[in-house]
């Protein structure tokens, strides 16, 4: 049912709430739409501040999603350096940070998540940082160049990111992780393998398998991190890349059912049916493998936000899209598409010495995700053969002088 009047609260100025925002408009909602952010600045792409933004090829302007007149033009109250701290369901409330009070119709949660801060001896010295905000960017970029020496907890793909950004800006770079190979709990190991030394061969220094004690320091600033063996890891400036949490709390206290975040429907619609909840904050089903996730990437928050507002303004329900995500390093470009639950083969197609290759994660004989680095067509092929559920011939598909189209056929 439509609700073409339904004031609108959207907790979060995100991707997936500034995106919400401006569907809402563009499918036509006439009510007023009130959106919270505690930034001081209106929505923008996170993605590029691990790269672009650190590197200064990027700021706030060039990656906003909209203009911040857009938000007046389209009569979007955006309210920035707010939180909210109390969802009174019964009255249909959200009281903010400076005291005030706002009454919805319908209500947004995009919260998003925040980043693990360790809770060992020194996480409070000046440059033990995170990485999730614009202002988070610029205090890493003030802090590296040449001369300076970057300690990277965790071996993801934003800690993996940094290095790179940070090999860019003429600093030294050294990535911790616990696990015996970075990318451990997101990659299969042939990827692991190629990244780390595509990064070693550009100058980064891993230390694996290693537990971080500490972080030692001078003065009230960081000056090294002190492992579970003793060793001190010098450097000028921590990054901690250890995960992040969902910002669900609000939810949580409200009553409102959550797992790893909230949890929704195909509509982004919470069990209280004037709640919705989009981006990394939810966890949310993905039809095409039959459970819940979170998958924390755009392409998400994105599809989520045109559920809710679909749903918002009675479109018909957009059709459920493959999970994707992507990740660029130096002159590599990693897209992955779909996700290997319940996989049971690893298939290689092209050489990774060639930096042109793809990992395909099989059930049986249908692709349940691929990992193709610089390798567009193998990535586009994968995200349809996904979407499609077709069997394929393993023979063919790891066999790089077929083409995809073919393997596809």
């Amino acid at each position: 049912m439509s609700q073409s009047d339904a004031h609108v609260v959207i907790l979060g100025a995100g991707h997936a709430g500034g995106t919400a925002a401006a569907l809402l408009r563009q499918y036509g909602h006439t009510g007023l739409i009130t959106m919270v952010g505690e930034e001081p600045i209106p929505p923008y792409q996170r993605p590029p501040l691990s790269k672009a933004w650190l590197k200064g090829e990027a700021d706030a302007d060039s990656l906003a999603l909209k203009p911040l007149e857009f938000y007046g033009e389209q009569n979007i109250d955006f309210r920035p350096n707010l939180k909210a701290v109390k969802l009174a369901r019964s009255d249909k409330t959200v009281t903010l940070s400076d005291g005030s009070i706002v009454s919805y119709d319908v209500l947004i949660i995009a919260t998003g998540m925040r980043p693990i801060r360790l809770p060992i001896e020194g996480a409070d010295l000046e440059g033990v940082l995170t990485l999730r905000s614009a202002a988070d960017a610029e205090v890493i970029k003030a802090a590296l160049g040449p001369g300076k020496r970057l300690a990277i907890i965790g071996g993801g793909y934003i800690g993996l990111e940094v290095a790179a950004s940070a090999r860019a800006l003429g600093a030294e770079a050294v990535i911790i992780e616990r696990e015996p190979r970075i990318l451990a709990r997101s990659a299969c190991e042939a990827l692991s393998n190629f990244f780390h030394g595509y990064h070693l061969s550009r100058g980064v220094e891993f230390v694996l398998g290693a537990g971080v004690e500490a972080f030692v320091g001078e003065g009230g600033k960081v000056t090294g991190v002190r492992l579970a063996d003793g060793r001190v890891i010098e450097c000028d400036v921590v990054l901690l890349g250890v995960g992040a949490v969902p910002n669900d709390e609000i939810a949580r206290e409200a009553g409102l059912e959550c797992a790893r975040g909230i949890v929704v429907d195909l509509e982004a619609r919470t069990a209280d049916p004037s709640v919705f909840a989009i981006g990394d904050v939810t966890h949310r089903p993905l039809p095409h493998y039959g459970r819940m996730f979170g998958p924390e990437s755009v392409p998400s928050a994105l599809e989520q936000a045109k559920q809710a507002a679909s749903a918002i303004t009675g479109r018909a329900a957009p059709t459920p899209e493959v999970p994707w995500n992507w990740s660029d390093q130096y002159d590599l470009k990693l897209q992955i598409a779909g996700l290997p639950f319940d996989a049971d083969k690893i298939l290689l197609r092209g050489d990774p010495a060639s930096g042109k290759f793809a990992v395909f994660h099989l059930k049986g004989d249908q692709v349940q995700s691929v990992e193709a680095i610089n390798s567009p067509p193998e990535f586009m092929m994968g995200k349809q053969l996904i979407a499609n559920r077709k069997s394929v011939d393993p023979a063919k598909l790891a066999d790089p002088s077929v083409s995809m189209k073919e393997v596809a056929v």
